[in-house]
């Protein structure tokens, strides 16, 4: 009978890393209020007390994930037309959110800035600055950006449905209760909600961020 090899039993050794990643899959399957130290401990299968060799304490720990979101987001290209870049990077930053969808808020919550996050701010204020931006208008310009894909991720992820199936549910019990000739646009504006997507691909975040891109441009042209 052939001997078992002693390193295939032994348990996955607990790192930083080891520690981040499943609080990240544990808040993304159940929320970030159901993430605690007993409950992760209990998913890596070792004590609690054992995750604070790697974590200081609660705050520490979901600052950590918010950093192991943040390191998904791609950052502007410098090899690419101004406007490219920071499209591609808000939608990546749009698509990082909606897969974690605490990120945003916690985010918002956070005593400090990040490294991945002050990485992003200099790369964005940049592109704009060698793009031909003022100052005065690149301090706008970010503000724009940065609040559409705030503003845009939180009020999406705060719906009352996460699928298809459920935002038709939704509309569809909306409407039997709203009186059509009283709000005939409301009623069209539900509806075009059930349409299919956009024949030329763009999701709502995009048709929003490209208006803001094109502003933004023709700003900086009349400068």
């Amino acid at each position: 009978m052939p001997r078992r090899d002693p390193k295939s039993t032994r348990r996955e050794p607990l790192t930083r890393e080891r520690v981040l990643r499943a609080a990240v899959e544990l808040a993304d399957e159940r929320g970030l209020g159901e993430l605690s130290m007993r409950k992760l401990g209990q998913r890596l299968g070792v004590e609690a007390m054992s995750l604070y060799n790697h974590v200081a304490n609660k705050d520490d720990l979901l600052d950590g994930i918010v950093e192991v979101a943040l390191a998904e987001i791609e950052l502007p290209p410098a090899s690419v037309h101004w406007k490219e870049a920071i499209r591609q990077t808000a939608v990546s930053s749009y698509r990082a959110f909606l897969r974690h969808r605490w990120a945003c808020s916690q985010l918002m919550r956070g005593t400090r800035v990040s490294p991945r996050q002050m990485q992003w701010m200099e790369d964005v204020l940049r592109t704009f600055r060698q793009a031909g931006f003022s100052a005065d208008l690149t301090h706008h310009a970010y503000h724009a950006l940065d609040s559409h894909i705030t503003g845009f991720t939180l009020w999406q992820v705060n719906m009352p449905f996460e699928t298809r199936e459920e935002l038709v549910d939704l509309a569809e019990g909306f409407l039997s209760e709203l009186p059509a000739d009283r709000f005939p646009y409301v009623v069209e504006h539900a509806y075009q909600h059930l349409e299919p997507s956009s024949p030329d691909g763009k999701t709502e975040f995009e048709f929003g961020l490209d208006l803001i891109l094109d502003g933004l441009e023709r700003l900086r042209d009349e400068e």
